[in-house]
């Protein structure tokens, strides 16, 4: 296997450098009619986490996915731009105003095309998929570029997550909570979904405690591209100075020859890979258990732990972070948010879903002493 991989310098958010940037890094790896058929229907997912501006470099620039539109409407495409963003139960309502906040709600209107929800699902391999699947023939992926607590980034497979409707998503944190059984599912709807293009915002990234408002802003100033999500995640790895299978789904999906992750067997078109790496990424706090070898992780898991705690001073009460907790331990009390601890399962929903980086990385006593 040989996939590519187009890595393209863009310097801001400018509409016109934009759009010259993205249109390079397509057709360098074969331009748009190599992956889509004219006059077809295409879902455009962008990663639209939170109802935030795109000045918080959260979700998936608007300027990135109004590019990608015109793209589209070069060969005649019917175009559908939607996300399932991460709200949960009786929050699922706010997917207007991630719409507005993100700017998505603006770029379909200015570009006529139709901004749809989620609220329709089928059954695909066992996981409720939005039913705009169906109704499209093509998907194009847009992921932003950033880290991720669980899955130490969030990139072309993760993104997909989004395309699971309702509070299944809660069901899936809570059954497969450890990153490499939450990896596992990843992979199992990327299978499923197999968009045939992805582009990554890379123009404004996020590394530390992301993918939400725990992370902190750089800049590489790049735009990736491939039909290959394996490939393409391989290579975002290798900028923030990871190993491409440190990231679990990385390596699940190539294990089952999904794509390419062994560099190798990729080919980068655009920017010399060496030119596009910077300084490493910080990482997540959670993640230094990734690189801790098995035999001490299996003697001391039990003393080595990472739970969320409140900073009060910047919880606004919001109650996301109870909503969103698949464990329901998190509850409001005295007019403060408490965990209940024996229940939590780690898995870091609250801070995702936090809208006020008001969720921190507690460590246990052991992994402060060993300095983790």
């Amino acid at each position: 296997m040989n996939s590519k991989v187009s890595i393209i310098k863009c310097e801001s958010y400018d509409t016109a450098l934009v759009q010259d940037s993205v249109t390079r890094a397509v057709d360098l790896i074969g331009g748009i009619s190599n992956f889509i058929k004219p006059s077809s229907k295409v879902l455009v997912k962008p990663n639209l986490l939170m109802a935030k501006e795109p000045e918080a470099g959260i979700d998936t620039h608007p300027e990135v996915v109004r590019a990608v539109i015109k793209l589209l409407k070069k060969i005649n495409c019917s175009i559908y731009l939607g996300d399932g963003p991460s709200v949960w139960g009786s929050q699922i309502e706010d997917v207007d105003k991630v719409y507005e906040l993100s700017g998505m709600k603006k770029v379909c209107e200015e570009e006529s095309v139709n901004l749809v929800k989620f609220d329709k699902r089928r059954m695909r391999e066992g996981f409720p998929l939005s039913t705009w699947l169906d109704q499209c023939d093509y998907v194009v992926n847009l992921p932003k570029f950033k880290t991720h607590d669980l899955t130490l980034l969030t990139g072309a497979i993760k993104n997909l997550y989004g395309l699971v409707t309702g509070t299944f998503k809660t069901e899936l944190h809570k059954k497969y909570y450890a990153s490499k059984d939450f990896s596992k599912i990843l992979v199992d709807i990327f299978q499923e979904i197999k968009p045939a293009l992805t582009i990554t915002d890379g123009i404004v990234a996020m590394e530390g405690d992301g993918p939400a408002t725990g992370g902190r802003l750089r800049n590489p100033k790049l735009l990736l591209a491939s039909s290959d999500c394996v490939a393409l995640d391989s290579i975002m790895a290798l900028i923030m100075g990871i190993e491409p299978e440190a990231v679990l789904s990385t390596k699940e999906a190539a294990k089952r020859g999904l794509g390419a992750a062994d560099i190798n067997s990729i080919t980068v078109l655009g920017e010399k890979l060496e030119d596009a790496i910077q300084e490493p990424f910080l990482l997540p706090t959670t993640s230094i258990t990734a690189k801790i070898p098995r035999p001490v992780i299996k003697l001391a898991m039990k003393l080595i732990k990472y739970h969320p705690y409140i900073d009060h001073n910047n919880c606004t009460r919001c109650n996301a972070c109870i909503e969103a907790c698949p464990a329901k331990v998190m509850s409001m009390k005295n007019n403060q948010v408490v965990i209940n601890y024996s229940g939590c399962i780690s898995c870091f929903c609250c801070q995702e879903a936090c809208p006020s980086a008001a969720i921190k990385v507690k460590k246990s006593v052991l992994a402060r002493l060993i300095g983790l």
